[in-house]
């Protein structure tokens, strides 16, 4: 089981725009898709002149974001523990490249896609793996080697390098105002506590324990706050996903639950001593809608958000 999906080292990018012609208090040229956009991250920066029309996405948030914002990529990362089906809430295009990643990104498919621009965040792991990409097409890795950074930021991001910035605002101000039109309808949320976690069958449980992590983001905007005893222990390990054994089920009794079952099913909760007895709603859910939440994207959290709606409309009763 590759861990790593729980754990993903999500990117986080400061933007920096040059415009051409060299005066600072110009528009950023790069919001007309004419001028350099540079991209901070945790293996240096990034240049991108233009608006790139081959782009590669190793990641499901970075291929999230550009299909929101109507850039289709050449080539994509597929998650081996998806539906057959597919990502449910993506459509992609039918001659796009899909990118296994289970030995790391695929260099040499890569270059074949000829891309312009590689977006990669928890799937470029080394520096040597970014040097490799980046020896093919400017790259953007991440910038935090642990949190998941907010998919608003990404929107905002991308909108920069498309020349869409006024297109991005859009994206999140429409996502953000669906989640907040559940928040409205459901007051009973304000305060509540949540839990993000899933329990590896026959290994550990793992729970996202920081508040400031993107997937955090979504319960707060809710009116939610991270469950006490999680983000303590968050705190004390320096850990932005706290692993525990089974036997920890103490740091499940949030008044929201939002759990998997990674390589089992629901006859494996047996495992974790006291889970049928946890005091809050506790809401079983599958592999996507799990995804959906602990790395958050444009397109994910709408999807997330309604297969979850049921369960929070119990939690704020």
């Amino acid at each position: 089981m590759n861990l790593s999906r729980w754990v993903p080292v999500a990117v986080g990018v400061a933007v920096v725009l040059a415009a051409c012609g060299g005066d600072d208090d110009a528009e950023p040229a790069a919001s007309t898709g004419t001028g350099t956009v540079t991209v901070e991250h945790r293996f240096g920066s990034t240049q991108i002149t233009g608006v790139p029309e081959r782009i590669v996405t190793i990641d499901l948030q970075w291929t999230d974001v550009m299909l929101a914002l109507g850039a289709e990529p050449v080539g994509y990362s597929v998650d081996a523990f998806m539906p057959e089906s597919g990502v449910p809430w993506q459509q992609l295009p039918a001659d796009a490249e899909p990118l296994p990643l289970d030995d790391g990104p695929p260099i040499e498919r890569i270059a074949e896609l000829q891309p312009d621009l590689i977006l990669g965040s928890y799937s470029i792991a080394d520096q040597g793996v970014y040097d490799q990409l980046s020896g093919i097409a400017p790259t953007i890795a991440g910038e935090d080697a642990l949190q998941v950074t907010p998919w608003q930021d990404l929107v905002r991001t991308a909108g920069e390098i498309l020349g869409e910035p006024d297109r991005a605002e859009e994206v999140v101000a429409g996502v953000d105002g669906a989640v907040a039109e559940v928040a409205g309808a459901l007051p009973g949320l304000a305060g509540k506590t949540f839990s993000l976690a899933q329990y590896v069958v026959g290994d550990s449980i793992y729970v996202v324990a920081d508040e400031q992590d993107g997937s955090s983001v979504f319960f707060q905007q809710l009116g939610m706050t991270m469950y006490a005893p999680v983000r303590d222990e968050g705190g004390a390990t320096g850990d932005t996903r706290i692993m525990v054994s089974p036997e920890r089920s103490d740091l499940l009794r949030a008044d929201l639950l939002a759990f998997l079952v990674n390589g089992g099913d629901e006859s494996d909760l047996a495992d974790i001593p006291g889970f049928d007895q946890l005091p809050g709603t506790v809401a079983v859910l599958d592999y996507p809608t799990i995804v959906g939440l602990n790395t958050p994207s444009p397109l994910s959290i709408p999807y997330s958000l309604e297969q979850l709606r049921p369960y929070l409309e119990a939690a704020a009763s």
